[in-house]
């Protein structure tokens, strides 16, 4: 019986038969050396692509600090003490707006983050009163560095740069916000404790009879077996702890400002129960306030943007 031939000289003669100037193009030829089919052209690269006209990205905190520029407000925002809940009434229409009571207690600047020293730029807002007996002493030495009393709570509000740095020890009360412009607001919900899937997640429970047995409010399956690997997934919806989470609520409008009693009034709901601390400031989305003797630059902001 005739020795088998290799697979390799049906397709193709021995390469000692070839002329020279093909033996390039049989040695080029397959899929280790990235031959394809296709016409040649140029392969785009992963990053950095030059499309739909946007800017190329870079990784510097200077390029960090450009993107933020039309989302970093600027100037700082108060803190405040959630009072309560009240409606207001127009008196020519009859309408009842539902509405959130803020107060403000003796709110200051107590010290400046800048972008040669921290990286960015932010001020230190400190509300309320404590007792100096009840402060540590590396605490109680900075707020004797900036001047102010002790404060019982502190919060820090970015700024776009530092044009939107205030001096440190002024008082910032209700007039700092407008009555018709736009907050956001920023506190933490009420705490609900263990909750179970339907009143955290809104489930539908299970039947109420053909054989269930105490268990109409369980949540029932928590994922499949072999499918999805024999576990639960992360992130799946389950009982445990509800509410304590910091809740923003944006775009809530000024319907009030009361300086004589420090009161700031916002419409609709701010998330927290009463005496909670609310961080407001002036909203993104929305064209920043012309306040007057604020930075520079806030009228050319709000012409562009309407």
């Amino acid at each position: 019986m005739a020795p088998k031939l290799p697979t390799g000289w049906v397709h193709s003669p021995p390469t000692f038969l070839l002329p020279d100037a093909f033996l390039p193009l049989i040695t080029k030829r397959g899929v280790k050396y990235g031959w394809t089919t296709a016409p040649a052209r140029g392969k785009p690269a992963r990053f950095n692509q030059k499309t739909a006209g946007l800017p190329t990205l870079s990784q510097s905190p200077a390029a960090a600090l450009a993107r933020k520029d039309y989302t970093l407000p600027l100037r700082t925002g108060a803190l405040a003490i959630k009072k309560g809940m009240t409606a207001l009434y127009d008196p020519e229409t009859g309408i009842r707006t539902p509405c959130t009571v803020l107060q403000l207690d003796r709110v200051q600047v107590v010290a400046h983050k800048t972008r040669e020293k921290h990286g960015y730029f932010a001020v230190q807002i400190g509300s309320g009163w404590k007792h100096s007996s009840n402060v540590t002493r590396p605490l109680l030495g900075h707020f004797t560095g900036a001047g102010v009393s002790p404060k019982r709570y502190l919060a820090e509000f970015r700024v776009k740069d530092e044009s939107g740095l205030p001096q440190v020890g002024q008082s910032i009360g209700p007039e700092w916000f407008l009555e018709g412009q736009f907050v956001d607001a920023r506190a933490n919900s009420r705490g609900m404790g263990f909750a179970g899937g339907m009143k955290r997640w809104g489930f539908k429970g299970q039947p109420a009879s053909h054989g269930n047995s105490k268990t109409h409010r369980a949540m029932g399956s928590s994922g499949a077996s072999q499918g999805s690997g024999s576990r639960v997934h992360p992130g799946k919806k389950m009982p445990g702890r509800m509410g304590g989470e910091q809740v923003t609520v944006q775009n809530a409008k000024v319907l009030k400002v009361d300086k004589e009693k420090g009161l700031v009034i916002l419409n609709g709901s701010i998330a927290g129960p009463k005496g909670c601390v609310v961080k407001i400031q002036d909203a993104i989305m929305k064209p920043w306030p012309v306040v007057p003797g604020a930075v520079e630059g806030v009228k050319e902001k709000l012409e562009a943007t309407a």
